[in-house]
C-alpha cells in the first residue's frame, strides 16, 4: 500500500471474510467496482462519503477502517499532535480534504468526529448516506450544499442535518477552510 493507509487493506480483509468480490461489494454499497478496487490497491484513500458506503455495505462501522488501537476513555486528541500527523495523514487525503480521525482507538463508539482541513480547490461529489453528520467551521468559509440549497457559513457557524440529503462541503471563496465534523452512522 503505497500510501500508507490501514483503509486499503482492512476493506481488502472484511470483504474476503464475507467471501464477496470486489464487484459483490460495489454493487452492495453503491459505489463503482473500479472505485473499489483503487481503494483495496491503495491508489486512493475513499472520501468520507464512499467510505461510509463501504463501512455499510462490510457490517462495520466506520472506525473499524481508520483505528489503529484501542485507547482508554477518555480519548484526547492534543491539538499539537493532531497537527503531528500531519506528515502521515497527508497520503490519506482524498481531492484536498484531509481528515484527522479524533476518536481513534474508542472501539465502543457511535459517533465518528474529525478535524478535515479543507484545500480551496478541494473537489467531491455530492454524497448521501444513512445517518447524521454535525460541522462547526474553525477558519475559512465553507460552502454547505444541502438538498440542492447553498450556504456559506463562516468561523464559528455550524450545520447539523441529515446525511441521507444529498449533501457537500467544500472551501468557499478560494481559500482553505477547516472543520470539525462529527458523522452518526447507525449500522
Amino acid at each position: 500500500m503505497a500510501n500508507g493507509c490501514k483503509v486499503a487493506g482492512r476493506v481488502r480483509t472484511y470483504r474476503e471474510r464475507l467471501q464477496m468480490t470486489v464487484e459483490d461489494l460495489g454493487e452492495r454499497s453503491g459505489v463503482n467496482a473500479s472505485v473499489v478496487a483503487a481503494v483495496e490497491a491503495g491508489e486512493v484513500y475513499p472520501a468520507l462519503g464512499v467510505l461510509i458506503k463501504i463501512s455499510r455495505a462490510l457490517g462495520q462501522r466506520l472506525g473499524t477502517f481508520m483505528d489503529d488501537q484501542y485507547a482508554p476513555d477518555p480519548v484526547i486528541v492534543r491539538a499539537d499532535a493532531r497537527a503531528g500527523e500531519r506528515a502521515s495523514q497527508k497520503t490519506c487525503a482524498t481531492g484536498g480534504f484531509s481528515f484527522f480521525p479524533l476518536g481513534r482507538g474508542k472501539t465502543d463508539r457511535h459517533l465518528e468526529p474529525f478535524y478535515i482541513e479543507i484545500a480551496a480547490d478541494a473537489s467531491a461529489p455530492l454524497s448521501s448516506h444513512e445517518g447524521e453528520e454535525f460541522i462547526v467551521v474553525v477558519s475559512g468559509l465553507v460552502e454547505l450544499v444541502y438538498g440542492g440549497v447553498t450556504q456559506v457559513l463562516k468561523p464559528g457557524d455550524s450545520a447539523y442535518y441529515n446525511s441521507v440529503v444529498q449533501h457537500l462541503v467544500k472551501a468557499a471563496d478560494g481559500q482553505p477552510a477547516a472543520i470539525y465534523a462529527v458523522v452518526f452512522m447507525p449500522l
